[in-house]
């Protein structure tokens, strides 16, 4: 009885040691259009040490990511954040000095709460203006030296140009898309140290 108790303790000794990632992201993060158990971040807890918490919302902006930010910071006490938000701001043609802000603050908020923010580029399709894409794609790496903080690169990079990993909407990836980007993110998250 004592040996089976011994292992059960060190069972979930092991699991609150875990480092946990809390996801704060949109629509690209929280499985739209299927199933939670196709989603990229699902698929990714199932090969890390890791413990994600998916906290993605389709629909969310970064004003969004701001208001929710606290509470789930307070709840999950995550030691990293991955901020991957923007796109529906893009989306919507916001300015590009309250996306900034308001990621910035996001950044600040993660910092404050001792937790390694990594932000994720992001960017919007070409038919928004050149002159507001490079805007926009520009936030993210400014904000990464502002911050000394992780930057990594666009998941949907390599996914977006190709037709058959997209939902019909030619925004959001399909389920034969999530294993791609569970492998693309996870090797990001392997070579990943929070300070």
């Amino acid at each position: 009885m004592r040996i089976i108790f011994f292992f059960v303790l060190v069972f979930f000794c092991q699991i609150s040691q875990a480092q946990k990632l809390l996801i704060l992201g949109d629509s690209l993060s929280a499985a739209y259009g299927m199933q939670q158990q196709q989603g990229w971040p699902y698929l990714l807890q199932q090969r890390t040490d890791w413990q994600l918490i998916n906290a993605s919302i389709s629909g969310e902006t970064t004003a969004g990511g701001v208001a929710r930010l606290p509470a789930l910071l307070q709840q999950h006490q995550p030691d990293a954040v991955l901020i991957e938000l923007g796109g529906n701001d893009g989306l919507r043609g916001h300015a590009i000095g309250t996306i900034e802000s308001n990621l910035n603050e996001i950044i600040t908020l993660v910092k404050q709460h001792k937790a390694a923010p990594v932000l994720m580029q992001i960017r919007i399709p070409p038919n928004y203006g050149p002159r507001y894409g490079q805007q926009f794609s520009r936030i993210y790496p400014q904000l990464a030296e502002k911050h000394q903080i992780t930057l990594w690169p666009f998941f949907m990079d390599n996914i977006a140009v190709n037709s058959d990993l997209m939902l019909g909407d030619g925004i959001h990836p399909n389920s034969e898309a999530q294993p791609l980007i569970s492998e693309f993110v996870g090797k990001l998250l392997a070579d990943f140290e929070p300070d």
